[in-house]
């Protein structure tokens, strides 16, 4: 696993008032601690450190920051959309054993209750009920698996790979039967 890699933590979103703060949409489990984590990469290449953050009232994951060296609306304004992302090493360990990071999980190898070679996870989804793993298997389109038991049974970090239970989800749909469009009117009894 690779340990320098950059996950993401949280989106700058629009200026607010006229002295530079801005709202931000924080990625982490107590969105105020997204300040612990400072100096923060942004996707434009810049350095951003947060020197204070108070919660937007009314919701559970948006501040009002302001950042270091950022002092006017204009300046804000320029930021928005522009996230922030901190190397997986500084990053502490989930603390549940059935907890993970997605930064970790992408990347593995998936593999059958046999052993087989089944793809490997490009990316994990949430539609809003619950997560979902996007696997691309060796041959054909991507699969999408949900992150749960008995799916997915096992997940080991260390060794690099995730068990599926049932490998049969990866496998390519059957055509179905013919729609019946198309046939003529001589076809019809």
């Amino acid at each position: 696993m690779e340990e320098d890699k950059l996950v993401l933590v949280a989106e700058f979103g629009r200026a607010v008032g006229l002295r530079g703060e801005l709202r931000l949409k924080s990625h982490t489990a107590d969105p105020e601690a997204v300040a612990d984590y400072n100096p923060l990469t942004g996707s434009n290449g810049q350095a951003y450190t947060i020197e204070a953050a108070r919660p937007v009232p009314g919701t559970t994951d948006m501040l009002i920051v302001r950042v270091r060296g950022v002092t006017r609306r204009d300046q804000a304004e320029a930021l928005n959309r522009v996230t922030l992302s901190v190397p997986r090493s500084r990053l502490p360990a989930p603390e549940d054993e059935d907890e993970f990071l997605q930064a970790d999980l992408i990347g593995l190898a998936v593999v059958g209750t046999d052993g087989a070679a089944l793809g490997t996870i490009v990316s994990v989804q949430n539609f809003g009920a619950g997560d979902i793993l996007e696997i691309r298997p060796p041959r054909g389109p991507t699969a999408l698996v949900p992150f749960r038991d008995p799916f997915v049974p096992e997940v080991d970090i260390a060794a690099g790979r995730v068990i599926l239970s049932d490998a049969g989800l990866l496998a390519p749909s059957e055509p179905g039967p013919p729609s019946g469009r198309g046939r003529s009117p001589r076809d019809r009894s």
